[in-house]
């Protein structure tokens, strides 16, 4: 059994039967019966239909929809509707709704229309939650529920007085003191200093950049804001039905929430990925989020919410090719996912999402896309023992939400060129080409069972965290501009590497970035060059050997790569990375040669999984005999795999 009560993996997606005549009900239930669909996500937008008044209930539809769900074998992944409040409250209490930094409260009319810190907002949304849980409680149909929906994506903060209430109570716990806060902030830049906690506001827009260090305090603030609003319904959710696993919808890779600290209160991670089927790199990108919501619990994961087809929200939403769908779904089940589950089950007729993909589209079940749900659902079911098994990597990347938000301040920083993601990506993607199974992980977790750890970016770097990465005892690779500054956002004394300095034997004097347009090379010890587009640092070298050294620009001659014992440090982000792994990923006993172009191979348990995203025929090695359970062949030696094609092989993992 896998995450929730259903056995196997979850196959299905979000149901919206309020857009329907409850006529269309019967059909839909018999199809997702055919399609082998054993679970739907219901009530997401359901508020203004639950309770149409002010404590007034309406629970007779969704108790007639999942009474229809159970008696054909399907569960309910139920969500509390929270995730737009209704007309009347907005009306009734025009404040709920968000405020922008420039003081513009915005209109009802879309979702996620409210403020995280209205006590109205919260005290509704926790009332509907209970209600629902005592109604549904007993409910054979319920398998887990689905609070809010997408935290973070059309509400990320708000700069209403409410808010700034809020923060202030925010600051106060964590520094303690107007002394506390005034030193963190370093206020006495620019004339700052604050002598009543009612002087500070939120980073509304103001003339000119705002103090970096409270901006990061707000990206922290914004976060904890909204999980205080996931927390609060989960609280009652598990006083009513304990028993019960309590997820919300993550957004793959997202800037705006610490998904490390919302991944605690959550029973199981779930999310919602969206690679675009324009996009030749799309499998590799979502590939590292896949990984990092592995990460999160070091557990399986559900994809709760996928695309079929197209998407609604792009430019040129294109399709989804013949096969891309499966392909796609396998993946996620490659990286740990134990279901796959999309938005949305029937394709709407109105709204902003009609355009949008569904297992069963506008033209029916004599479509291609009904066809290819079909196959789907019978591969989901061929993979059932599939659930439930985890990944052992050898590989971790080390990223920090912190960090990140430090890293791309929008004012204040050397360049604004250096971006996490793309970092992350400088790295993972040649250890995705190599098939080497990748973890992410938080600066502070223990990291003794991976045999080689890199740091792509640590920009803010404690000395806890520092501490942590010079216990380890592996292989450890560090990327440039990393131990800046401290968790105020502050210089650390001497400069960068700050507390990482004993470890790498190094300090970083100046920041070099480099002009748009322009390169600068580099040559290792033993010739072979590379060339950094983005950044770059005048090093100086404590107690290190020189890899590499500048050649041509202001840096001439100056190191560039430096390795201390067994770690590594990169002052530049080179285009090809390959020389700097090939040398760490020896050394730590890790072999993996590139696989064909576009083939990428992830295990799990005694699985592994091949998925061809290349558009030509691909021959991949096997490392063992074994079955394929997609067709149930007996493969050994090689496999060939067409392009779009897959096979997930049953092996015994030595």
């Amino acid at each position: 059994m896998g995450l929730t009560r259903v056995p196997g993996l979850l196959f299905g997606g979000d149901y919206n039967p309020e857009q329907w005549p409850e006529t269309v009900w019967d059909e839909d239930v018999r199809l997702m019966a055919e399609a082998g669909v054993n679970i739907v996500t219901v009530a997401v937008f359901s508020w203004s239909r639950l309770e149409p008044a002010p404590g007034v209930h309406d629970f007779g539809w969704l108790d007639r929809i999942l009474d229809l769900l159970h008696a054909h074998g399907i569960a309910a992944d139920l969500a509390t509707a929270t995730a737009t409040p209704p007309p009347w409250l907005v009306r009734a209490h025009p404040d709920v709704q968000p405020v922008d930094a420039a003081g513009t409260r915005l209109e009802f009319g879309s979702r996620q229309g409210y403020c995280p810190s209205s006590p109205v907002f919260r005290d509704g949304s926790v009332r509907l939650a209970r209600a629902m849980a005592e109604r549904y409680r007993n409910h054979p149909a319920l398998a887990m529920w689905h609070i809010g929906n997408e935290y973070g994506d059309h509400t990320v903060e708000c700069f209403c007085e409410e808010s700034a209430r809020h923060f202030r109570r925010w600051l106060e716990d964590r520094y303690g003191t107007l002394d506390g806060l005034n030193s963190a902030w370093g206020t006495s830049c620019w004339g700052q200093h604050y002598t009543a906690w009612t002087q500070i506001s939120p980073p509304r827009k103001a003339p000119g950049p705002v103090n970096p260090a409270q901006v990061l305090d707000w990206r922290r603030f914004s976060s904890d804001a909204l999980l205080a609003c996931f927390e609060a319904e989960r609280a009652v959710l598990k006083d009513v039905t304990p028993d019960v696993p309590v997820t919300t919808n993550f957004m793959s890779l997202l800037h705006h929430l610490d998904y490390w600290k919302w991944a605690d209160a959550e029973d199981f991670v779930s999310d919602d990925a969206y690679p675009d089927p324009a996009d030749p790199a799309a499998h590799v990108k979502a590939a590292l989020s896949y990984d990092l919501m592995r990460s999160l619990k070091r557990q399986p994961w559900l994809l709760l919410e996928s695309a079929p087809g197209a998407v609604s929200w792009r430019e040129v939403n294109v399709p989804k090719e013949q096969g891309v769908m499966r392909l796609h779904s396998l993946q996620a089940l490659a990286h740990g996912s134990d279901g796959v589950m999309f938005f949305q089950w029937r394709q709407a007729r109105y709204g902003p999402e009609k355009f949008h993909s569904a297992m069963l589209p506008h033209g029916g079940t004599d479509t291609r896309q009904w066809r290819e749900t079909l196959a789907l659902g019978a591969d989901v079911r061929r993979l059932a023992e599939v659930a439930g098994t985890t990944t052992r990597a050898e590989v971790a990347l080390v990223m920090d939400w912190d960090s990140w938000w430090g890293l791309e301040a929008p004012e204040s920083l050397p360049s604004n060129r250096l971006r996490l993601h793309a970092l992350l990506m400088s790295w993972y993607a040649p250890l995705h080409a190599r098939g080497i199974d990748v973890d992410l992980a938080p600066p502070g977790r223990d990291l003794s069972s991976y045999k080689v750890v890199i740091v792509p970016n640590l920009y803010l770097c404690t000395a806890e965290q520092a501490a942590n990465l010079a216990s380890f005892t592996g292989r450890l690779v560090v990327g440039p501009f990393s131990g800046v500054v401290d968790a105020a956002d502050q210089v650390h004394d001497g400069g960068a590497p700050g507390p990482l300095r004993p470890l790498l034997g190094v300090r970083s004097e100046e920041p070099w970035p480099i002009p748009d347009g322009r390169t600068q090379e580099l040559v290792a010890h033993d010739g072979t060059r590379l060339v950094a587009r983005t950044w770059s640092e005048w090093l100086e070298v404590d107690d290190a050997q020189v890899l590499a050294r500048y050649r041509g620009g202001p840096l001439d001659g100056r190191p560039a790569v430096t390795r201390r014992g067994a770690a590594t440090y990169l002052s530049c982000v080179p285009d090809d990375l390959t020389p700097v792994l090939d040398e760490v990923l020896g050394d730590a006993g890790i072999t993996a040669p590139v696989l064909p172009e576009g083939v990428e191979a992830c295990r799990r348990g005694d699985f592994l999984f091949l998925l061809n995203h290349g558009a030509a025929e691909a021959t991949v090695p096997l490392p063992a005999a074994g079955t394929d359970l997609l067709t149930g062949r007996r493969l050994h030696g090689s496999v060939a795999l067409a392009p779009r094609d897959a096979v997930v092989l049953k092996y015994r993992v030595s």
